[in-house]
């Protein structure tokens, strides 16, 4: 088995790399790896209804949906994940207690009493300090689990807080739970480092054939392009969403707007645009010019510029009517 500890904290090029394990090295690998500030998720997820997306846009925080089913999971720097990819038999693929357990082996070593709960969670007193997820392929899987050691736990709770109102669809909803970090429940502090060598270490002297691996340059130019082409593409984070049904409301200086918006593959199908607002043109235009447009910011923008919205609404500016829409 080849174990990689790998150096890249960005989250496009580290979710690439998490599809180049698993499809391109033949080998089974386990990966120790961090992103900065990233939202990670679910392959079957609404992106939209996931995020805050103020919060995200506040702090330029990453979006990237990954190849395996789930919920969505904040990462930050404090957060340590892992990757398993393995080929056997494949009534034995699914098994989140397999992987995990030298996880759990390596906290209780270290004094922490950790365990696996419910489908896919370890837990530490009874809250959550690691999500898992599994990919399937035939005869070859890819788990990975994200590690809460030393998360701004803030904004964890920030840049996934969203309004459950504002979305109906048939996704994959993430499900909020008390969280944890491992680093508050050490009886003897470590640096997250201490704790990526113990993982790593353990690791290789569990399984016989494990063996440490640095990628060649062939690899990262690979895992440069899976990277550039799909996972950083707003096609892929966004576009690949469920269709999705999104209603919104807000006060406004020129009185009270609301937005409803048919979401299909992340275009915007059909827009009706209410509320007690004064207009002195008729507001179908732009309504309509909004349909078969990008579900994000920039493109509606390009549409909305295309009018003089002082026309069309009295005292709501395209900033209001950009904050509606998300």
């Amino acid at each position: 088995m080849l174990c990689i500890k790998h150096h890249s904290t960005d989250p496009y090029f580290n979710i690439a790399t998490d599809e180049f394990i698993f499809k391109h090295l033949k080998e089974d690998c386990f990966m120790l790896w961090r992103n900065d500030n990233a939202i990670i998720v679910g392959k079957h997820q609404n992106t939209q209804a996931e995020i805050n997306a103020d919060y995200v846009k506040e702090k330029g925080i990453k979006v990237v949906r990954r190849l395996s089913g789930g919920g969505a999971v904040y990462h930050d720097l404090g957060n340590l994940n892992f990757s398993f990819t393995r080929t056997g038999d494949s009534y034995e693929m699914v098994d989140f207690e397999r992987y995990t357990k030298p996880i759990i082996d390596v906290l209780k070593s270290l004094g922490v009493d950790a365990k696996f709960e419910g489908r896919n969670d370890l837990t530490i007193e009874g809250k959550k300090f690691s999500g898992n997820a599994e990919h399937v392929v035939k005869n070859k899987i890819l788990h990975h689990g994200t590690l809460l050691f030393s998360s701004q736990m803030t904004d964890v709770s920030g840049a996934l807080k969203i309004n459950p109102l504002k979305y109906k669809d048939r996704s994959v909803k993430s499900v909020p739970k008390r969280v944890t970090n491992i680093s508050d429940h050490l009886k003897e502090k470590i640096s997250l480092e201490e704790f990526t060598n113990k993982v790593m270490d353990h690791i290789t002297s569990t399984f016989e054939d494990a063996r440490m691996y640095e990628f060649t340059e062939e690899d990262l130019k690979k895992i440069q392009q899976i990277r550039d082409e799909k996972y950083s593409t707003w096609e892929w984070n966004f576009g690949k969403s469920p269709d999705y049904n999104f209603k919104q409301g807000a006060r406004t200086k020129g009185g009270t707007l609301e937005m409803h918006m048919n979401v299909s593959q992340g275009i915007i199908k059909d827009v009706r645009i209410t509320g007690d607002f004064f207009h002195i043109k008729d507001i179908e235009p732009v309504e309509r010019a909004l349909e078969n447009t990008k579900h994000e910011e920039n493109a509606i923008r390009e549409v909305l510029q295309q009018f003089n919205l002082k026309e069309y609404f009295n005292n709501i500016s395209e900033d209001d009517l950009v904050a509606v829409m998300f």
